[in-house]
């Protein structure tokens, strides 16, 4: 099938796709899968289809979608070279184009007149994960299929940022008031970030870090509210830290997402204007707050931004597929309430998709700002032994679908959620003893 994908139009992928698999399909699908060593399987045709319906249902009368990156699947150049073992120099580029327009089309299509917003993730590139180049015509031919609903006055402008980088703005559509979105590539700040040839290069951070303080600086001048989306978080990463949980308080220290914290500076000294931040990547379900710290843990300044980290449709970590709805306040640009609505299977085939949760009546918040996620934090904080509801209930609803891993980690994790650097979460795990 993928042969056919490739030599058709994307006009023809949904027909294609939508055909009976072949007889030995889960077999070779199988031995694909153990070629390029991949952990578990991400979202299927009919997976996707699913929750494009479900969306329809749950998020009916939606003014804006963002979606925070990586819509292709995980070792997608490994399973194209497996397939195509003799492609000429190009095809691949040509395939990840036709596969992230594809997906961007249906869910255009699920959503007709509403205006989508694209990150692109570490998975999102012409030549292998956590490798692009910068200036390249990848990122000019993606960022035309981004930016073509953009307002006439605004897309020349996110174009050739999109191109230069995979970065843009763009203003947050009615009944949204003097609102903007400024979305990122964080690939770029990341330690494991290469080009295509496989160097190491600072240029694209830090043209992008440059833009997005001289962004929230004009919007500061115009009074506009900003929300910042990117795939990759700030901070911790829980996931790589907890592997070596014995090292934490040692030379090595936690495992962090970015080569730096400078993003979270810019929007932390920013938090006046920035309303939001939205990341991804680790396929689960999590907050944390954005807050300077002046080198003291736990001397906190400023207003501070929240952050919501979206779980996912793909479910190759094991989660349970799932999307999240949000209702905001239009004057202000604050994020009031949001519920996550889960899958029942994996497979996309005969799947009911139910609410998980819902913000304000799982934590008693009325809304998902700075102020409000830091009080849920600090009952976190004084729960480490997780044994009230809403430490009970975040753990739960972190792995969607249910898992225990959470609970194990779960002093650690919580410093993690307001101690964005390295300096500052060893200090909060050491000094206390978790």
């Amino acid at each position: 099938r993928a042969v056919q994908l490739a030599s058709a139009p994307v006009s023809a992928w949904k027909g294609i796709l939508a055909a009976a698999p072949s007889a030995d399909r889960e077999a070779r699908f199988a031995a694909l899968e153990k070629t390029c060593q991949t952990r578990g399987e991400d979202t299927s045709f009919p997976l996707l289809e699913s929750s494009l319906k479900a969306m329809r249902r749950d998020a009916a009368g939606a003014r804006f979608v963002t979606v925070s990156g990586d819509l292709i699947a995980h070792a997608f150049d490994c399973k194209f070279a497996a397939v195509f073992p003799h492609a000429a120099a190009g095809d691949y580029r040509a395939f990840v184009e036709k596969s992230l327009d594809f997906v961007m089309e249906e869910v255009d299509a699920a959503v007709p007149g509403v205006p989508v917003y694209w990150a692109l993730g570490n998975n999102d590139s012409d030549c292998g994960d956590y490798q692009l180049d910068a200036h390249s015509e990848f990122l000019a031919a993606v960022g035309e299929e981004v930016t073509k609903t953009f307002p006439a006055d605004e897309r020349k402008g996110a174009e050739e940022t999109f191109a230069a980088g995979g970065y843009y703005s763009v203003r947050l559509p009615a009944p949204m008031r003097n609102a903007r979105l400024l979305v990122l590539d964080d690939l770029f700040m990341s330690s494991k970030y290469t080009t295509c040839g496989g160097k190491a290069d600072a240029g694209g951070a830090d043209s992008q870090l440059a833009w997005l303080a001289l962004q929230l600086a004009e919007a500061r001048r115009n009074g506009e509210k900003v929300w910042v989306m990117a795939h990759i978080p700030t901070g911790v990463d829980g996931h790589a830290s907890a592997a070596r949980i014995d090292q934490l308080c040692g030379a090595k220290g936690p495992k962090m997402f970015l080569a730096s914290e400078k993003i979270a500076d810019v929007l932390e000294e920013n938090s006046d204007v920035v309303k939001l931040a939205i990341f991804a990547h680790t396929h689960m379900d999590e907050v944390r707050i954005l807050k300077a710290e002046n080198g003291v843990p736990g001397a906190d300044a400023g207003p501070g931004v929240a952050v919501k980290m979206v779980s996912s449709i793909s479910p190759i970590n094991g989660n349970a597929p799932s999307f999240t709805v949000a209702r905001v306040d239009a004057r202000t640009a604050g994020l009031k309430d949001f519920q996550v609505f889960a899958a029942s299977n994996a497979t996309g085939i005969d799947t009911a998709w139910h609410e998980e949760y819902d913000w304000g009546k799982t934590y008693r918040a009325a809304e998902f700002s700075a102020a409000a996620v830091s009080k849920v934090i600090s009952g976190f904080e004084a729960d480490p032994d997780a044994k009230t509801e809403a430490s009970r209930a975040y753990i739960n609803d972190f792995y969607v679908g249910r898992s225990p891993l959470l609970g194990v980690i779960w002093p650690q994790y919580v410093c993690a959620l307001r101690h964005d650097s390295a300096q500052a979460f060893k200090a909060c795990v050491c000094a206390a003893g978790k």
